[in-house]
């Protein structure tokens, strides 16, 4: 008898059966208890796959049946290799061989992410989208085999591994050159074509139209991942992975987001900077910000105000952010008025600041400002910026060092 039973019981088998009744609990039970079909048993599917991986190895069953599962971890026998045969102690160290190590357990697949759009609006008020995704799930017609009952052989070129080795020498080196297997694509298996499911060609898998609801919670950011664990393509012997999405805002026309805060730019006149008024600012639900300019408070082009507490509600506390407003001043159009209520005005405002007195040795000429066209202004730009270049850069191309 063995020493131990436990791996025989969690498949529901006897401990001297037989590898095609190993092989048939197996199945039952995986699909009985798969993460996709049972609501997220994976404790369960781990430990069924888990047995079925150890007692479906010769080597080590028979290592399991003397020395239970610490002879598999190196605990006693098999000379402390851990369960390791020479074929695998080979692949450990040469990354392949005739016979690959197996993992302990079924592998996992692999997380797929997509992206979602959400407005800036969405990340206020918070939203529930739809995401329509295609994924593989286990044929229902073949239950997974790709086929019928037994019809799957183990592939003989690679004998089961997917891989083929082929080793070359090249002078004194050997080089070992690892490929997929041609006569089983790399599956490791081959299936008589008269017994392939007619569902799924063989292949194990159809894919299917999945709907996910993404709840878009209020105050999430750009960039934000949603996970939905388990939603992955499935594969025989396979935890699916996760299907991940990730938020992606797009550009606001009229905010600016910075964590919890808001910045939006406001246009006013002249008369409102400086007489004071109203300016209304739409925010991102129905709700209209009427904001009071008092008289003689005198709003400076550039300047930054906050309003307190109307930002960004946050994630977790549901407090919310600041917005800043910064304020552009609109200047009235040349001669937008008389010289008569000019001279009004400058009694109104304060007075100008008094010119400096001109410097002595210095003679003061009349200058007259004109205004700058197009091509004018470009060609001033041009030469700010390669002045700028030259200062960074150290002397133009014109310059040259004086020769000795």
């Amino acid at each position: 008898m063995p020493k131990e039973t436990k791996l025989y019981e969690a498949l529901g088998v006897d401990p001297s059966c037989s590898d095609s009744e190993l092989k048939k609990a197996y199945k039952k039970l995986a699909l009985k208890y798969h993460p996709d079909k049972c609501g997220g048993a994976t404790a369960r599917f781990q430990e069924i796959s888990h047995a079925y991986d150890t007692l479906s190895d010769p080597q080590k069953r028979q290592i399991y049946d003397q020395y239970g599962e610490a002879g598999l971890s190196g605990g006693g026998g098999a000379g402390g290799m851990g369960g390791l045969s020479p074929e695998d102690l080979f692949s450990h160290f040469f990354g392949g061989g005739p016979r690959a190590s197996r993992s302990n357990g079924p592998r996992r697949g692999k997380d797929v992410a997509h992206s979602l759009k959400v407005t800036l609006e969405d990340l206020y008020r918070g939203r529930t989208a739809k995401l329509a995704l295609q994924k593989n799930v286990l044929c229902e017609y073949c239950e997974g085999r790709g086929g019928k009952e037994g019809c799957v052989k183990k592939c003989t070129t690679c004998d089961g591994q997917g891989i083929t080795i082929t080793v070359r020498q090249r002078g004194p080196m050997l080089q070992q050159i690892q490929r997929p297997c041609d006569d089983c694509g790399g599956a490791g298996e081959v299936i008589d074509p008269k017994d392939k499911c007619k569902a799924c060609n063989g292949r194990k898998v159809t894919q299917v139209k999945k709907v996910l609801e993404v709840h878009v919670s209020r105050g999430m950011k750009d960039g934000r991942k949603i996970k939905f664990p388990g939603e992955g393509d499935q594969a025989p012997g396979v935890i699916p992975g996760d299907v991940i999405i990730v938020l992606e805002q797009r550009e606001h026309e009229r905010f600016k987001r910075d964590g919890d805060d808001l910045y939006y730019t406001a246009k006013i006149d002249l008369v409102t900077a400086l007489a004071g008024g109203r300016i209304h600012i739409p925010h991102l639900d129905d709700r209209v910000l009427l904001v009071e300019i008092f008289p003689g408070e005198v709003i400076r082009p550039g300047e930054l105000k906050a309003l307190m507490g109307q930002g960004m509600p946050t994630e977790r506390l549901h407090d919310y952010g600041n917005m800043y407003v910064q304020f552009e001043v609109e200047m009235p159009p040349p001669h937008w008025t008389d010289p008569a209520r000019i001279q009004e005005l400058r009694m109104l405002l304060p007075p100008p600041r008094e010119l400096p007195p001109i410097p002595k040795g210095y003679l003061a000429e009349e200058a007259y400002l004109s205004d700058v066209d197009p091509r004018q202004r470009f060609r001033a730009e041009q030469g700010h910026l390669e002045g700028e270049e030259d200062d960074e850069n150290g002397p133009g191309p014109g310059v040259q060092c004086a020769q000795q």
